[in-house]
């Protein structure tokens, strides 16, 4: 028996503050609102209901994951599989089905206690997607909501989400061990389950939280572009600035979200046209280029500029003696 997940199909947040969210998914990042309700926003990437699902609660945190698996008698496989390895694994009533929008669901929980969402079905939205904030759309068609990137516990954490989500087939795509600081390592698998790159990457590393960012991919490097822009002008803390990954090729920069949890919002990600000719690689870096530490950057740019100020006020100087 070999069961396969077809796509991450929606990621679901709990957060303390919607409306922040509100402003900053639909605004500043153009996702399309949808349900707008005092415990509950939801947003669009593409013609299905929802994609991203925000519901009010003090974690600020991952709340759940939805994984599609394609048609009743792969998700009945899936569930049987689950089970047959000692996974609780229980069927979502009719209520859970209709406040996802999907024909079918079970819950289950990975080994880091993430709540694991197995469905079938979700529903296509009554109106066209729009949103004249994104102009181009979102990278949705080749491996659904994006990525998410997870923490797990130090000292086997990674390895026994490797193992649960291998039942579910999700394959390893690469690994990259970078020292980000001195004595800090970031040492993350990256697997996929569809042509997209990675659709999970699992890291130990000691937090408070279970998910430390999530991908929302473009189109167009140009809504890219104009997003940084209206994140920098907001003033919205980023994590990271314009950089490009080693490994998946993302063009990307990545915005703290209202709970604190990074939202890498890129372009251009690699696509793994054929699973039996992939090779697995080893990375030292997460970044080929940028990706830079807003605040070291800052401090950098600003003495560049005071330096870049000091020159030309030498030059300007100079050159009004050679011609007096």
């Amino acid at each position: 028996m070999a069961a396969t997940i077809k796509e991450l199909s929606y990621v679901g947040i709990e957060a303390d503050d919607l409306d922040a969210w509100s402003g900053f998914a639909g605004q500043l990042l153009g996702l399309m609102p949808a349900r707008h309700e005092d415990d509950i926003r939801t947003f669009r990437l593409d013609d299905h209901i929802h994609r991203t699902i925000i519901v009010r609660g003090p974690r600020n945190d991952l709340a759940f994951a939805g994984f599609d698996c394609g048609s009743d008698a792969e998700l009945d496989e899936v569930v049987a599989l689950l089970r047959s390895n000692g996974h609780d694994v229980t069927e979502g009533d009719p209520e859970l089905a209709a406040e996802r929008g999907v024909a079918r669901i079970y819950v289950t929980a990975d080994p880091e206690g993430n709540r694991v969402e197995l469905i079938n079905g979700l529903k296509k939205a009554d109106e066209p997607y729009a949103n004249e904030v994104n102009k181009y759309g979102f990278q949705t068609r080749q491996g659904g909501a994006g990525h998410m990137f997870l923490l797990c516990t130090p000292g086997g954490g990674r390895e026994r989400m490797l193992e649960f989500y291998g039942h579910l087939g999700f394959k390893l795509s690469d690994y990259i061990k970078d020292e980000v600081e001195p004595g800090l390592f970031v040492d993350a698998a990256f697997t996929h389950c569809n042509g997209r790159h990675h659709t999970l990457a699992f890291a130990e590393m000691p937090a408070p939280i279970k998910l430390h960012h999530f991908l929302i991919e473009n189109n167009n490097m140009s809504d890219v572009g104009w997003a940084y822009d209206r994140i920098v002008e907001a003033r919205v803390p980023m994590m990271h600035t314009m950089g490009m990954h080693p490994n998946d090729k993302m063009f990307s920069f990545y915005a703290n979200s209202p709970s604190g949890i990074a939202v890498e919002y890129g372009w251009g990600g690699l696509i793994i046209e054929d699973d039996d000719t992939w090779e697995v690689g080893e990375y030292d870096s997460i970044s080929a280029w940028g990706h830079k530490n807003p605040m070291k950057l800052g401090t950098a740019l600003v003495e560049l500029a005071k330096r870049g100020q000091e020159l030309r006020e030498a030059a300007m100087k100079a050159a009004g003696e050679v011609t007096q």
